[in-house]
C-alpha cells in the first residue's frame, strides 16, 4: 500500500486532493470550530502555526503510510470545505477506519455523501480493503444517517474504549456489493 503519488481523487461535484500550508486557515476553523467539534473529542487547535503542523503531521503520515488523508474542495474552487480520511489500519491492512469533517456551511447539501461514496470506492476497490469502520458520536443523527445511507451497519457489541459517547459502525466490502 502507497499513497505516493498522492490519489487526487474527483466526483462529479468535489475534488479530494492533498492538504497544503495554504490550507491552514480552513485547518484552524475545521479543528476549533464548535459545530464542527461538537461531537468530536480531540484536541483543539488555536492557531495557524497549529494548523501548518497539523498538515505537516498529515502530510508526513501519508508518506509514512500511516493514513491517506484528503481536503475536500469544490470542483469550481480549491478553498478546502471539509476533509476525509482512511486511518488507524488493521496491522494486516484489511482493515481501516474513515474520519471526515466539514464546513457548516456546507451541510445538508450532499457534500460529504458524495466524498464518503468515492473513499469507499478507493478502500474497497484500489486498496483492497475488506471492512471500513466509523466511530461517531451516539448523538450525531447527521452522521449516523450518512453512514446508513451508505450501508455501514452498527455494531452493538462493540465499545469504543477511548469515548464512551461513540458507537461503531462497519461495512464491508461483500456489503457494498450486494
Amino acid at each position: 500500500m502507497t499513497f505516493i503519488p498522492f490519489p487526487k481523487l474527483q466526483t462529479n461535484r468535489l475534488s479530494l486532493r492533498r492538504l497544503e500550508e495554504r490550507d491552514a486557515k480552513v485547518i484552524l476553523f475545521l479543528r476549533s470550530n464548535e459545530i464542527v467539534n461538537q461531537f468530536v473529542k480531540r484536541p483543539k487547535t488555536n492557531s495557524t502555526e497549529e494548523a501548518i503542523a497539523f498538515i505537516n503531521k498529515i502530510n508526513k503520515g501519508i508518506e509514512e503510510e500511516d493514513w491517506i488523508f484528503w481536503g475536500i474542495s469544490t470542483n469550481q474552487n480549491t478553498e478546502l470545505i471539509g476533509t476525509i480520511c482512511l486511518w488507524n489500519f488493521s496491522e494486516d491492512k484489511k482493515i481501516a477506519e474513515v474520519g471526515y469533517d466539514l464546513h457548516p456551511k456546507f451541510h445538508q447539501k450532499g457534500i460529504m455523501n458524495e466524498a464518503l461514496e468515492c473513499i469507499l470506492d478507493y478502500g474497497f476497490n484500489t486498496l483492497s480493503l475488506e471492512s471500513i469502520e466509523a466511530y461517531t458520536h451516539k448523538n450525531n443523527e447527521g452522521s449516523k444517517k450518512l453512514l446508513i445511507k451508505n450501508k455501514f451497519e452498527h455494531i452493538a457489541h462493540r465499545k469504543d474504549n477511548d469515548n464512551p459517547d461513540n458507537v461503531i459502525f462497519s461495512v464491508s466490502k461483500d456489503h457494498m456489493t450486494s
